[in-house]
């Protein structure tokens, strides 16, 4: 499997990507194109809202070029199938002749169905625990098999490869390199003996489940993407749906698991890795960011990455995990 981390290439995957080819690619799956295209918010990937002469629109998703595997694609949509099939509200790809990943000028690419909907607040009791009970499904079905193909929730990846990366390629200011340096050092060595301790276990997720991966219409939530599922702990799934202090995040974790436990089993251990997790997921993001500059939607889209003030708070709030690793887990 080739890992979307390892890709530092200066060439710009996308550039023959041009709507007549965009079109053309989903042409060749069926159907006509009235040539309306609208681009979506993505920036792993390309995807686009494509008019058809006849139907709805569909969604038409892009892959990175050299990112994933094809075996690792298709096991992102077999589980988006597999959800679907147990009538749980994802939106899994569209079939055409028994295939869900196609090719076209060296691009692969999926079609899915519009759905709508809009971010979920869950600012109520009610909202955290239809959310939860949304998650325990999917983990349920998570729970069945381990992924083959995908990634795992790893440290070293997340956490140690982010870290080296951004201090060997000279994106951190010379001024901040030490403490930057040392930091991360200290906050790896707590986070890998808190999993230690912790002895968490792991199902499929989806991975990359903050608001704004979700959608919520009068039906509840579903998600449109599995793009980032991976293998890890049930905690992953549910730790970027918290804000606010310890107290609120405590309350609201409760609502998520009084929903979440209907379906599937939680350990209560693993509320010691959300701060772990949420460190991993801080440097993990500017290594992100680093490793995708050459793609032009970048610069653009995070401007501020440049400057030294980023990296100046980003030490700061590092050095806030350190004392927010301290201070244990979430009382429920």
């Amino acid at each position: 499997m080739i890992s979307c981390d390892a890709l530092t290439t200066s060439a710009h995957p996308y550039d023959r990507l041009t709507p007549d080819v965009i079109i053309a690619a989903v042409e060749s799956c069926g159907g006509l194109s009235d040539r309306r295209i609208l681009a979506l918010n993505s920036y792993e990937n390309r995807v686009y809202q494509v008019g058809m002469e006849t139907g709805a629109p569909l969604i038409a998703k892009f892959y990175r070029p050299g990112c994933w595997s094809e075996a690792a694609i298709l096991e992102e949509h077999d589980f988006a199938l597999e959800l679907a099939q147990a009538e749980i509200p994802v939106v899994p790809p569209l079939l055409r002749e028994g295939r869900s990943l196609f090719e076209y000028q060296g691009f692969r690419f999926a079609l899915f169905e519009r759905r709508g909907g809009r971010w979920p607040e869950l600012d109520t009791q009610a909202q955290r625990a239809w959310m939860g009970r949304f998650l325990g499904r999917i983990h349920a079905v998570g729970r069945r098999r381990a992924f083959q193909q995908r990634e795992w929730l790893d440290i070293e990846r997340l956490g140690g490869a982010s870290r080296d990366f951004l201090l060997e390629s000279g994106w951190i200011p010379a001024h901040l390199q030490t403490a930057y340096d040392t930091l991360t050092a200290d906050l790896l060595e707590v986070i890998t003996a808190t999993f230690e301790q912790t002895e968490p276990g792991s199902l499929r997720l989806h991975g990359d489940c903050h608001r704004g991966n979700v959608l919520w219409t009068d039906a509840g939530p579903h998600f449109v993407d599995l793009d980032d599922c991976l293998m890890g702990p049930a905690i992953q799934d549910l730790w970027m749906l918290l804000s606010g202090s310890r107290a609120e995040m405590a309350q609201q974790l409760s609502d998520l698991l009084e929903g979440y436990t209907q379906f599937a089993p939680f350990d209560y251990r693993e509320t010691g890795l959300i701060e772990s997790l949420r460190t991993l997921r801080m440097i993990h993001y500017s290594a992100w960011l680093a490793r995708r500059w050459s793609d032009p939607a970048f610069p653009a889209a995070f401007p501020w990455f440049i400057e030294p003030r980023y990296w100046e708070e980003q030490v700061l709030a590092l050095r806030e995990q350190l004392g927010a690793l301290a201070e244990g887990p979430l009382e429920l």
